[in-house]
């Protein structure tokens, strides 16, 4: 499945430097707290909607033809941004990224789901999420290099082309299998004690995403003072915590009671990690930023595991796109409150309050986190 961490790669790398530099660009077109929050809350509502359709066509239909028809989709996205200067338009647009993304994320994640070649689950997950975590270093120190040398335009037209070229890498993916679901068997599925416990456990996790897009490139610029370029390397740098956090979790055997007390070790470093980075000094900032995104590593490879542990094979896309749709609601309320927040009372604070959050959901861990 080397084709599925190419394309994934590029994905995240591209999304993820607009996403990350996107407010730093907004600041300068005169955007405020209230619509930069805006801008992002439609950009991260799109699974709410689009989750379980796209899984339910991933189980019946197809997934390499979602794949294909998303990368397009961003593309042109992309290519868009570079003549929108407005809110309401700029914030159409990231919907629709945020449709073409929760697609592609999706469907990308069924057919890895279904994939039988590795035997071992963390060696499959930790591997997936490594390589998916790699994009966004890779692009942020692309994007900052391309955006101070020649323009926030250009890097969107790069990442245009680059998200073109991927798409006509699907067609190499391997063959696809279904089976006859019906609506019945995803109820079965997801609404279940176990299983709504570990997504409410999901969406208070989710919460805290809602600080990275809208306060954190704003916070490294005032509050510590780093250049656009600063902010770039300081995130790439603290993002390879996350990518060696995964990889380190694939080397480990599996075991089902280490991998859940790796679970909520992770979402603990997380937590102490973003209440800790609001020291004023940036070589401490960094140092505990470095530990969150560690502990977001863990965290995020432990929690695909999960899912796939949770559902069959068959219905794993619905169902797992009805879990990305409930945390996608955690995503959109932190978006839109640490936006107001920090705006409001000072960059930092949203950090602080997010990481208290998830010391507090580690706790909920002992109980919503399956056992086996």
């Amino acid at each position: 499945m080397r084709r599925v961490h190419a394309l994934n790669f590029i994905r995240t790398m591209a999304v993820t430097t607009v996403a990350f530099l996107a407010p730093l660009r907004f600041l300068e077109l005169g955007f405020g707290g209230a619509g930069i929050g805006l801008i992002v809350a439609l950009f991260a509502s799109a699974p709410l909607v689009f989750s379980f359709p796209t899984g339910w066509l991933n189980d019946r239909v197809s997934m390499k033809a979602v794949i294909g028809g998303s990368l397009l989709a961003m593309s042109a996205l992309f290519a868009a941004m570079t003549v929108v200067r407005d809110v309401v338009p700029m914030a159409a647009v990231f919907l629709l990224l945020g449709v073409a993304n929760s697609a592609f994320n999706v469907s990308i994640n069924s057919l890895y789901f279904k994939d039988g070649t590795e035997t071992d689950p963390n060696r499959k997950y930790g591997r997936y999420i490594g390589w998916l975590s790699l994009g966004p270093p890779a692009g942020l120190l692309l994007g900052s290099f391309v955006a101070r040398v020649a323009g926030f335009r250009t890097l969107l037209g790069i990442m245009a082309a680059l998200t073109v070229l991927a798409a006509a890498a699907v067609r190499g993916l391997g063959e696809e299998r279904f089976a006859a679901v019906s609506i019945r068997d995803y109820r079965f599925s997801v609404f279940n004690k176990r299983t709504l416990l570990f997504s409410a456990f999901l969406v208070v996790l989710a919460l805290h995403w809602g600080t990275e897009l809208t306060v954190y490139g704003p916070f490294l610029r005032t509050r510590l003072g780093l250049s656009d370029s600063g902010v770039a390397l300081y995130m790439a740098g603290a993002y390879m915590a996350l990518a060696s956090a995964a990889f380190l979790a694939g080397r480990l055997k599996f075991d089902p009671a280490r991998n859940r007390r790796l679970f909520l070790a992770g979402i603990t470093m997380s937590g102490l990690g973003l209440i800790l980075m609001t020291v004023g000094d940036v070589r401490l900032s960094f140092v505990f930023r470095f530990l969150h995104e560690g502990g977001d590593g863990l965290t995020g490879a432990m929690a695909i595991l999960t899912m796939s542990r949770l559902f069959e094979k068959k219905t794993i896309g619905g169902s797992a796109g009805i879990i990305t749709a409930l945390q996608t609601s955690g995503h959109i309320a932190g978006s839109l409150f640490f936006s107001w927040l920090g705006f409001r009372a000072g960059l930092q604070v949203p950090m602080i309050a997010a990481g208290a959050v998830l010391l507090a959901n580690a706790v909920f861990g002992l109980v919503a986190v399956p056992r086996e």
